[in-house]
């Protein structure tokens, strides 16, 4: 096994280049699609291999459940300096598990704390709150239907609006917002957005990529807003408007017109011409490069955590005494 499998902790260091050219060069719905199974990918994988080395930290320690051969000469050596590297991932992994948990967590309590507030509205896709607080957010479905009015609302998406907002929009950029967060709601961007927050929170040298789909799904609601009332130039004006007085969304992983990222460089996009639709990117271009070298990294990484997990299974098997 030997060094390889260290090789995930830090093969995420190769998207850092696409991260940043997808933002610029790629359609935003293959951006967001793109790097966040990049991102996906790269964390399970380190998250694999720094478990693979706690164990080897774990069953040094005294008093520990697992069997007394996992502590022998033969499986340390399958780690290089196991005596640190060992116990360190101990803590690290913990650290790792409480983070997502508690992402997890946090986004779960302010969805149902939100479908809740929304539960003695009308049951339309658009719950317009009487808020002096200007904000829009796409709030998805938050579980199963049930009896009860909370439960029926939690089991579909909803648009949800305040009348301080609306007031600072003209009616064509209403239009515009209310295309925006369905575009939020159709595409599920939540999922995408929490999958890189949970990444992140595995591996923090995938943060490039957090933020990165964190632009990227706006843009795509972007774009499909503007498609949809056929008018870039709406479509900027309500992003600016809201930007300058909206305090954005409850949540990182729930989407916004205004939502955390740079406003100026959304609102130019779509003063420009629509981004070309590519499933992938040309090869000889530094964005296809750049894909291309995350795409090695991204294997290189999958095929290391896969070996070091077979190698240290075969190990423990062959250390543990029948």
């Amino acid at each position: 096994m030997g060094v390889f499998v260290f090789l995930p902790l830090i093969l995420p260091l190769t998207a850092w280049p696409v991260a940043r050219l997808a933002e610029q060069h790629l359609h935003p719905r293959t951006a967001t699609r793109l790097l966040t199974v990049l991102a996906v990918v790269l964390a399970l994988c380190s998250t694999v291999c720094l478990a693979l080395v706690m164990v080897v930290g774990t069953a040094q320690l005294p008093g520990n459940p697992l069997p007394d051969g996992w502590s022998d000469p033969e499986v340390r050596a399958a780690v290089p300096y196991d005596e640190v590297v060992g116990k360190a991932a101990i803590p690290a992994l913990c650290a790792v598990v409480v983070a997502c948990a508690r992402t997890m967590c946090r986004h779960g309590r302010v969805r149902r704390q939100a479908h809740r507030a929304l539960a003695g509205l009308r049951g339309t896709e658009v719950a317009v709150l009487p808020d002096a607080v200007p904000y829009a957010y796409a709030l998805p479905p938050g579980g199963r239907r049930g009896d009860g009015p909370a439960s029926r609302g939690a089991g579909r998406g909803r648009v949800v609006v305040t009348t301080a907002l609306l007031d600072r929009l003209r009616p064509a950029e209403r239009r515009a917002l209310f295309a925006h967060e369905r575009a939020h709601l159709a595409a599920r961007h939540d999922r995408f957005l929490l999958a890189v927050q949970l990444a992140a929170r595995a591996n923090p040298f995938l943060r490039p990529l957090r933020t990165a789909v964190a632009y990227t799904a706006e843009r795509w609601a972007d774009e499909e807003a503007a498609r949809t009332i056929g008018s870039r130039r709406t479509v900027a004006r309500a992003i600016g408007t809201a930007a300058l007085v909206s305090r954005g969304t409850p949540l990182p992983t729930l989407a916004g017109l205004a939502a955390p990222g740079p406003v100026p460089r959304r609102v130019a996009a779509l003063l420009g011409p629509a981004p070309a639709v590519h499933d992938w990117p040309p090869v000889f271009t530094a964005v296809g490069l750049a894909a291309w070298g995350a795409a090695a990294g991204t294997a290189l990484s999958a095929m290391s955590s896969a070996n070091a997990a077979v190698t240290m299974v075969l190990i423990l098997h062959a250390a543990t005494p029948l």
